[in-house]
């Protein structure tokens, strides 16, 4: 959006750049930082503001308000808003030109557990439509349950670029969880078959570097019991983790007390 000047390569939208495009809310729209509001504007003119800059109908207006939900407090003023609505005020800005490529940058900040369920429901429902939506967060679990596919970037290098079950999968490996009352039978089969295996405090076995299939092969043939075979799934954030950890700049030692969030800022300045 040409708010950052890269040091090569461009950045185009529906080919040309940001600055190129005559009307733009018409064909990008953006939630980058919700406060950028005027405190003493109510919700409804602060769109109403923007509507104008871009030629977009009056109705259009209460056609976004009503749909995050702020109909009831459009004449309020925004400064008085807390997080959670001021957040839904930046995607209906957002949604304003019914772009088809939206960005949002941390769209679930401040909200409530439903407001965080209606956020990824709305992202998933506007995807649905052959709109391209990126989204940029920290929070990999709602990632995982958000997103078809990631970019992962770290200190300015792609790290990675594919689709979440992709990524979650290769983090996996071949981890197979398996509960037997033939366990000491089974341990020695599958070190023959070149598995690496551990036995939790509960009882149950870990298996490394075969399947699940082949596991359930080998105590069939011998005529092991089971009662669990389960292929163990990294989630996305232990996949994230993985594919980060190179790209972390603030460690802390184990024992020695972290750096506070200030220093920590500090330090990156």
């Amino acid at each position: 959006m040409g708010l950052d000047a890269p040091n090569a390569g461009t950045v185009m939208i529906n080919g040309r750049r940001y600055g190129d495009l005559p009307w733009p809310l018409h064909e990008v729209g953006a939630l980058l930082e919700s406060k950028a509001i005027h405190p003493g504007r109510s919700a409804y003119n602060h769109l109403w503001v923007l509507a104008q800059t871009n030629h977009i109908a009056k109705k259009r207006v209460d056609e976004v308000l009503d749909l995050v939900g702020l109909s009831e407090v459009a004449r309020r003023r925004a400064g008085k808003f807390s997080l959670g609505m001021t957040q839904r005020l930046g995607i209906a800005a957002a949604l304003l030109g019914d772009p088809g490529v939206l960005l949002f940058d941390e769209p679930v900040n401040g909200l409530d557990p439903e407001g965080i369920l209606w956020v990824r429901n709305l992202l998933r429902w506007l995807a649905s439509q052959g709109r391209t939506v990126f989204v940029s967060s920290h929070l990999m679990s709602e990632m995982a349950l958000t997103a078809d596919h990631v970019v992962v970037i770290g200190r300015g290098r792609l790290i990675a670029d594919r689709p979440v079950a992709d990524l979650v999968t290769q983090s996996s490996g071949r981890v197979v969880k398996v509960r037997t009352p033939d366990a000491e039978r089974l341990h020695p089969l599958l070190q023959g078959a070149g598995a690496t295996v551990s036995t939790g405090t509960d009882g149950s076995i870990t298996v490394e570097g075969i399947g699940a299939e082949r596991i359930g092969d080998l105590a069939a043939e011998h005529g092991l019991r089971l009662h669990e075979l389960t292929p163990m799934t990294a989630s996305l954030e232990e996949a994230f983790m993985d594919l980060t950890r190179d790209s972390v700049e603030f460690r802390g030692a184990a024992g020695e007390p972290l750096a506070s969030d200030t220093q920590a800022m500090e330090a990156a300045r």
